[in-house]
């Protein structure tokens, strides 16, 4: 009875050794695709701010103007070209859920897949500087360094950023919109978002902050 009881000891470790062996080897084959799946590369898939975009649309300034109207603390100064960016993350930082934001979300990344010119046409209280672009690659220099890199800072010594705005995508009734601004400090060095708006009456207003637009802010 002792030889046969070790002989089925030794047949049952057999029968798992295998089966170890089986699983190391078939295992692959059915591993979750969500871990193999890799996030797209929106600079790749839609890229954005592609030259060639012609004038900023009239409407975009009366929303920016709006956002203006509060005193400044610092001079103000946007950049000719706009520029926008989404954030990836998990593909996009937009979270779309209602119509409504599918509208905005698929109306911003169109107006923004090519760049386009703004004009001195913002109605802002505060007086602004307009920058073309070799103005914004010399303000920008000036503030990397700090007016101590040998470059004529002149005017830009006042400054401390230059905002980048995007061009508005709005919903089908051009009540709400999405906006963008970036505030740069340097080539490397700023912040900023894309925000979601409202029309309040006859002005434009932030909306209140939501899932929709939550994670889409950013800091060099």
């Amino acid at each position: 009875m002792r030889v046969l009881s070790t002989g089925w000891l030794w047949l049952s470790l057999g029968v798992i050794a295998a089966g170890i062996l089986c699983f190391r080897i078939l295992a692959p084959r059915f591993t979750n695709p969500n871990t193999l799946a890799t996030i797209p590369d929106l600079s790749v898939t839609s890229p954005l701010n592609q030259p060639g975009g012609g004038d900023a649309p009239p409407e975009a300034y009366e929303i920016y103007s709006a956002l203006y109207q509060q005193p400044q603390q610092e001079p103000l100064a946007f950049a000719e070209e706009s520029r926008t960016d989404i954030p990836q993350v998990n593909g996009s930082c937009l979270k779309p859920s209602t119509p409504q934001e599918h509208e905005m979300s698929d109306s911003f990344v169109a107006a923004n897949q090519q760049s386009h010119r703004w004009a001195k046409k913002f109605t802002i209280p505060a007086a602004y500087l307009l920058l073309s672009q070799s103005a914004t690659a010399k303000a920008l220099d000036c503030l990397a360094g700090g007016g101590k890199n040998g470059v004529d800072c002149g005017v830009y010594r006042s400054l401390r950023h230059v905002r980048y705005l995007g061009v508005p995508g709005f919903d089908r009734a051009h009540d709400r919109a999405l906006v963008s601004v970036e505030k740069m400090c340097g080539m490397q060095c700023g912040s900023g978002g894309v925000f979601e708006v409202k029309k309040a009456g006859s002005a434009w207003v932030r909306a209140e902050p939501n899932d929709f637009t939550r994670e889409c802010s950013w800091m060099y």
